[in-house]
């Protein structure tokens, strides 16, 4: 699910974020510093820990903003909204086996992807992360370790991008580990970004590189290479491009704007629908590395097609008027050195294609759950 914005704030009412973690441990430490018991639990099981221990092990190591007025300990956590801004909510969920596998994905990397997924959604929409609840769905025989990871991961990408996790739940599962947040952020109202804004003539754009993720996943799954290093970290630790939206917005430099969590044909597909037009991509113009080209070529597959199927890239798709060419440039000064490339312009005619030195081709079909 993608965020949603709500609520005006010239009133300042106090915010009630539910769920807080249960249990009254509140240490307002580091978030990303260890704060645990001195006997050793690398044995140990949740099981072994039980709920109770095993929430003030998390909440140990929770900071505490002077925004947040309720941390964990009570029923819901209360913060304090950002000054002239509207508040953004996003959520997402990772589960074992759908979204990740932990036979090559290390806890803190699961932790990483399950709050930058969300970041990114924040990104999109051109707002600057604030807080998150974290809720853990956790199998009795899971190792404590590997939530210390888990949290690791998490944290310190919460740390990187001034993000307080205000609460959350802890459940057990019978089967598989889930991990889902929830992000909060704030964007000012005449600054939003949305998938709607898109119009002809529009020139469509990306941030970043694509592909690599894909590329990155398959190279784990059939036991990793050194020479993919690169690409198996852009699936593990991808990076949000939450400046990226950020400046965008500030600059109000982007017509519409989605991430690519889901991948390229899934973020033109919406954006076109939302918009009520078409996009025509330049196949020359995607800024795809050569190293996932040739992964793509020795497996006798198009890169291109493979390349707009896949997901987890993070990057931004945005459009920009014409007319906005100084609002871009000043934007992209501001993106210390991100690359922006410009793959496409936004056309009249509802159609989706593919230009290439051959012809035009319809856009090949983006992810979907359940198909």
């Amino acid at each position: 699910m993608h965020a949603s914005v709500a609520r005006k704030p010239e009133a300042r009412p106090t915010t009630a974020v539910p769920p807080a973690f249960a249990g009254s441990f509140d240490l307002p430490t580091r978030q990303s510093g260890a704060a645990f018991p001195l006997f050793s639990l690398s044995s140990r099981t949740i099981a072994d820990l039980g709920e109770r221990a095993l929430i003030e092990r998390i909440t140990a190591r929770l900071s505490r903003p002077a925004w947040l007025v309720v941390g964990p300990g009570d029923d819901a956590a209360v913060v304090e909204p950002e000054r002239g801004a509207l508040d953004v909510f996003t959520t997402d969920v990772q589960v074992e086996g759908v979204h990740f596998d932990r036979g090559f994905v290390a806890p803190d990397a699961i932790g990483h992807r399950a709050l930058a997924v969300n970041l990114s959604d924040l990104a999109a929409m051109g707002a600057r992360p604030r807080a998150a609840l974290l809720s853990l769905v956790l199998p009795d025989a899971l190792d404590v370790t590997t939530i210390d990871g888990l949290l690791d991961g998490l944290l310190a990408l919460a740390d990187a991008h001034r993000v307080a996790v205000v609460g959350g739940n802890i459940s057990r599962s019978p089967g598989p580990l889930v991990v889902d947040v929830t992000a909060i952020g704030a964007v000012p109202r005449r600054r939003i970004l949305t998938r709607s804004g898109a119009r002809p003539g529009d020139g469509v754009y990306v941030t970043g590189t694509i592909g690599d993720a894909l590329v990155g996943l398959e190279s784990l799954q059939d036991g990793g290479a050194q020479t993919m290093h690169e690409q198996e970290q852009r699936y593990l630790r991808p990076e949000p491009r939450v400046r990226a939206g950020w400046m965008l917005a500030s600059h109000r430099a982007a017509s519409a704007c989605m991430d690519l969590s889901d991948g390229m044909a899934d973020a033109v597909r919406q954006v076109a629908a939302a918009s009520g037009v078409g996009i025509e991509l330049d196949a020359a113009a995607l800024p795809i590395p050569d190293a996932v080209r040739r992964w793509h070529d020795a497996r006798g597959r198009d890169a291109v097609a493979a390349v707009l199927h896949g997901g987890d890239d993070y990057e931004l798709l945005f459009t920009s008027r014409p007319a906005h060419r100084g609002r871009l440039r000043g934007a992209e000064r501001a993106l210390r050195g991100l690359p922006v490339t410009r793959i496409g312009v936004v056309t009249r005619e509802p159609r989706l294609v593919v230009r290439t030195g051959t012809g035009r081709r319809e856009l090949p079909a983006g992810f979907e759950h359940f198909r």
